[in-house]
């Protein structure tokens, strides 16, 4: 993904566009630093101890995306995770590895859409949610963060395996 092909900072605006322009930048900067790796690079780990890794955050994302869009902005269900549990930090996988890496990258993808299916759904931001009970603006909100949050590690992990950083 070049960077004429990413999603810029939202301009200023109405209250949807900047939030859902906040949710494609930092989409894109995740996929950005998972790009252009060798295939065992996406599970090098951070640093010891740490079992965090590129792959790691990809699939935590994923859930989030379960977790904050699909779930929480569908019709009321049970959540049913991506790849493990609320118990299972995704983020801090130790068992990532290389025959993970497409699957996981797909995976993501899909709930990426799926979340911006849910969301067209929601005329406003003020309606609650069947899912978890908050607001669309809420979920959007913590989505985000979660985005805004764990490409900070990327950056970090990206620099550490090949060099490169940046938004």
């Amino acid at each position: 993904m070049g960077a004429a092909d990413r999603a810029q900072q939202p301009p200023d605006g109405d209250e949807r566009g900047i939030l859902t322009g906040w949710l494609a930048f930092h989409r894109d900067a995740l996929a950005a630093k998972s790009e252009g790796l060798t295939d065992d690079q996406p599970v090098e780990r951070a640093v010891t101890p740490s079992a965090l890794s590129l792959l790691g955050l990809v699939r935590h994302l994923a859930e989030m995306e379960r977790a904050y869009g699909v779930w929480a902005l569908g019709p009321r269900s049970e959540l049913e995770w991506v790849w493990g549990s609320d118990t299972d930090d995704a983020e801090d996988d130790i068992d990532c590895d290389v025959t993970m890496v497409a699957e996981s990258m797909r995976g993501w993808r899909s709930e990426m859409r799926r979340t911006d299916d849910a969301l067209s759904s929601h005329p406003t931001l003020d309606e609650v949610c069947d899912g978890n009970g908050f607001s669309v603006r809420w979920n959007l909100a913590k989505l985000i963060g979660e985005y805004a949050r764990h490409n900070g590690h990327a950056d970090l992990i990206r620099e550490r395996i090949h060099g490169q950083t940046g938004e």
